[in-house]
């Protein structure tokens, strides 16, 4: 199959069966693919119930924010690509919540505060996940909250087994949830084991007053204060007025697009990081294909100073553009980008960047990406998040509610484009993806794990549309990312390619984590069927009928 046809690339490297691997998943009428099982059966229960694929990602989203709790939750943020069928258009949807209206520069240097403290009631902005759910489906669902959060309820009330990659990341954050006093989270003093069933009564309660509520009640009343009295006890700043200003926080944006290799890839405007995705596509474009194939050491070398340029200008410009003039049309002008390409050389790593230099960019995160399409052709490309895992660590106890600590994202730096401001949105990491081909979209997709993100998205779209991979080995490839000066890898890259590497002038870092997750849909109408993948980093897969 020709590379830049409406069908998926050439499937020529089939994996060896004698080894452990999972094959795509096929199927004609609908798919899902999201982090964990019961969340990837909600969706397809939703779609054979006669909702479409918004409807099914915001049900399997509210379970993901139960039995996935320390990557998501309604105490988050969401961003939603979606693609109508026949429509031929993308419709983007910034869920991100805002600051208090108190936080303003002058109160932090006052207060003698340089830089957010990512457990602080500080990193705590207004959640946007619940507004982003309700705003999405009255404009393009057929199903409304009162029947799509059911399934998150029982989990909630009922309990669900916690997962093992699940119980992994819980683990390694018992003193964040023992620092701030979240001890539901730790029943009998600690994190619960795979298999364990954990059981929370106020998100389940909460999750009711909102199915027959509406978002009203989560950003009023009750639950609203509950949340603010807690942040308030932990020196926040937040107010109920705050919170009901959240009511009417999601807002419709136009996707930010890139022509590439005869696609069309969108992402979501800044705040949030999509436009790095473009910008790595676009410098790495010019280059063709690596000589030593998907995982040579060319290959990861080009893509990494990719990364590197990119991540640098992130940091330089991306911010709330209701408050910052953010210079898009210049970042991702071919000009721009060609000059970027000619910094990047075959023979050794960049020893300076020039201008900005590089990122200083915090740990890992944690983060669901999910997607979804129906029979009709609708494509869904749907994240949720807390940043990182448990957020701040801070539980509203009463409704349940662990809170995000996206403000983390804020500079305490005054004049600088992401300097924390009273209801503006921090510099966003989550991004989903979407790719069109000829005004219709062809995959739905997205890569989880903060910072990692734009690096993922990158590699898994070269991996799949370049390289010739199929959409499981696109995911499953081995990954790495150049954060503060250092190279952090994967186990699966090759020790030849390390060190070749290291001769180039990377500093390469072993990392105990991988890097987040993936999920995608392939559509392709020719041959009438879907075809997913989902990362076995994750406990999730992909599912259609």
């Amino acid at each position: 199959v020709g590379r830049h046809t409406a069908l998926p690339p050439k499937e020529a490297l089939m994996r060896d069966y004698h080894f452990p691997g999972r094959s795509p998943v096929y199927a004609t009428h609908g798919m899902a693919a999201t982090s964990m099982p019961a969340a990837t059966l909600t969706a397809l229960d939703v779609l054979r119930d006669g909702g479409n694929a918004l409807d099914a990602a915001v049900a399997a989203c509210a379970v993901l924010c139960v039995i996935e709790p320390q990557s998501t939750g309604i105490g988050g943020d969401c961003f939603c690509l979606y693609a109508p069928a026949g429509s031929g258009k993308v419709i983007g949807l910034n869920g991100s919540g805002r600051a208090p209206a108190a936080a303003t520069i002058d109160w932090y240097e006052k207060a003698g505060i340089t830089e957010i403290d990512h457990i602080s009631a500080h990193a705590v902005t207004v959640p946007g996940a619940i507004n982003a759910w309700e705003t999405l489906l009255k404009a393009h669902g057929r199903k409304g909250l009162d029947e799509l959060l059911q399934p998150a309820i029982r989990f909630a009330e009922d309990g669900w087994p916690v997962a093992p990659k699940v119980s992994w990341d819980w683990k390694r954050l018992e003193a964040k949830l023992r620092k701030n006093g979240s001890f539901h989270f730790l029943p009998g003093g600690s994190a619960p084991k795979a298999g364990d069933l954990f059981v929370q009564p106020g998100l389940a309660e909460t999750l009711r007053a909102v199915a027959r509520h509406g978002a009203r009640a989560f950003y009023e009343g009750p639950i609203a204060a509950d949340i603010v009295a807690t942040l308030r006890e932990k020196g926040g700043l937040h107010t109920e007025e705050d919170f009901a200003q959240g009511l009417a926080n999601a807002e419709f944006v136009e996707p930010i697009t890139l022509k590439w290799n005869g696609y069309d890839v969108y992402q979501i405007p800044p705040n949030g990081q999509g436009i790095l995705v473009l910008m790595m596509l676009g410098m790495l474009e010019g280059l063709g294909d690596a000589p030593d194939g998907p995982l040579g050491t060319i290959r990861a070398h080009r893509h990494v100073e990719a990364g590197r340029l990119a991540y640098r200008d992130r940091d330089a410009f991306v911010a709330d553009m209701s408050q910052v003039d953010v210079p898009v049309a210049k970042l991702l002008s071919r000009e721009y980008l060609d000059a970027c390409r000619r910094l990047i050389k075959d023979d050794a790593a960049m020893v300076n960047l020039p201008a900005a230099g590089e990122a200083l960019m915090p740990p890992h995160k944690d983060t669901v990406y999910l997607c979804v399409v129906d029979k009709d052709g609708n494509a869904c490309s749907f994240i949720n998040s807390l940043f990182e895992g448990f957020g701040s660590g801070i539980l509203a106890d009463r409704s349940g509610v662990m809170l995000q600590n996206r403000g983390f994202g804020f500079r305490v730096q005054r004049g600088h484009p992401n300097c924390i401001a009273p209801r503006k949105r921090p510099m966003h990491t989550i991004i989903p993806g979407m790719v069109g081909k000829d005004g219709q979209a062809v995959m739905p997709y997205g890569v989880m794990g903060g910072h990692y993100q734009p690096m993922g998205h990158s590699w898994f779209l070269t991996n799949f549309l370049q390289y010739g991979l199929d959409i499981q080995e696109a995911i499953d490839l081995p990954r790495l990312l150049p954060l503060k000066g250092k190279l952090q890898i994967e186990r699966g890259i090759p020790a030849d390619v390390v060190a070749r590497l290291t001769a180039m002038g990377h500093v390469p870092e072993l990392v105990e984590r991988p890097h987040g997750g993936g999920q995608a849909i392939w559509i392709d109408r020719e041959r009438g069927c879907l075809i997913a993948g989902s990362d076995a980093r994750k406990d999730g897969l992909a599912l259609g009928y």
